[in-house]
């Protein structure tokens, strides 16, 4: 089983979530984490996504990027990010480079189902 860590191009809190979400509404093409546009809807999770979190055999963890640089002390270079626990350490499972250049959920689903 594999230890997956999603981290957002996004801070957590309701007020970041508001204007998460009034970005997505007015301005979608210059919205900064694809990680989000492509698992969710401008207010909800998409189900197609949440059948994959649930039926997934891997241990999955998501974190704002705030999140993650607080508890694990190591910013990336680089946000949205999907990295993979190691006994070695994190390592980049879909970098960010790759992360923002996929078009549709489909493109996500199918990297994790292949690596």
């Amino acid at each position: 089983m594999r230890k997956l860590i999603f981290v957002y191009n996004a801070d957590s809190g309701q007020l970041n979530t508001a204007l998460d979400i009034a970005h997505k509404l007015i301005s979608p093409s210059t919205y900064q984490c694809n990680l989000c546009a492509l698992t969710h809807g401008v207010f909800s999770e998409r189900e197609e996504w949440k059948r994959f979190r649930e039926e997934s055999d891997d241990e999955l963890t998501f974190l704002h990027k705030d999140e993650f640089e607080r508890r694990y002390g190591q910013p990336q270079p680089a946000y949205p990010v999907v990295l993979e626990q190691t006994p070695d350490g994190l390592r980049a499972h879909i970098p960010a480079t790759q992360m923002q250049g996929l078009k549709g959920l489909d493109g996500l689903l199918a990297l994790l189902r292949t690596r």
